[in-house]
């Protein structure tokens, strides 16, 4: 059901698999529910990732502990770093995406130019071969479909995306393409980093995907751009 990467007493580390909310959906036990019944010990949400995105989570297991978080969280000092596949090529390779989020159709967001409270997502794509583009993604801000609806305003929505994405690219795919990759932060005076490669999506296992992420594999140390 999980992949539990680290525990110690004050919280858990754990990839939330695809399709699965972190809370209860139409009458389905959530995610966090679920781990909580499955490690006999009451958890704390202090983040959440979409139903259709799979990846690293924290969950606290005090009160006390998630406020610490959603602190860190709210000053942005938890780093976080998502990959993404695209059947479209953006109009540039990187860059940084802001703008306000408005409401839209069918449960959905969209990118307006104001920016009395922006969403901010920066973004390096490389070619994935085959008329595909990877994305690393580096959400500042932390809003409701974010990192969706940025890649969508540059004209590259992600594979898989049941909002977002159109035509082959929402109809044909096994999963929504995007994945809380790595994260990084300093709790307690000590700093912890975490990454866990996706295991879900025909895309994301081909050897060819995964020899993509060398280059990234500290995306702590790359020059993000600022425009």
């Amino acid at each position: 059901m999980y992949t539990l990467l680290f525990e110690n007493q004050d919280f858990i580390i754990v990839c939330k698999p695809v399709s699965i909310s972190v809370h209860c959906d139409d009458q389905i036990t959530g995610f966090a529910a679920q781990l909580s019944r499955q490690m006999q010990t009451k958890l704390f949400v202090v983040h959440r990732l979409d139903k259709v995105t799979s990846g690293l989570m924290i969950f606290a297991k005090s009160s006390s502990v998630a406020a610490q978080f959603g602190a860190m969280f709210e000053a942005h000092l938890v780093a976080k770093y998502y990959l993404a596949l695209s059947d479209k090529k953006p109009r540039k390779k990187q860059g940084t995406i802001k703008g306000d989020m408005q409401k839209s159709r069918r449960s959905g967001w969209r990118l307006v130019n104001s920016a009395n409270n922006p969403a901010i997502s920066r973004f390096m794509s490389i070619s994935a071969g085959a008329g595909k583009r990877l994305f690393l993604l580096k959400p500042e801000t932390g809003k409701t479909h974010q990192l969706r609806v940025a890649l969508k305003s540059i004209g590259a929505a992600i594979i898989g995306d049941p909002i977002y994405a159109t035509g082959i690219a929402k109809l044909a795919a096994d999963r929504c393409y995007l994945h809380a990759w790595q994260l990084s932060f300093n709790f307690a005076d000590k700093e912890y980093d975490f990454r866990s490669d996706p295991t879900e999506g025909a895309l994301f296992l081909n050897p060819q995907f995964l020899a993509l992420l060398a280059p990234w594999s500290d995306p702590g140390s790359i020059k993000w751009s600022k425009a």
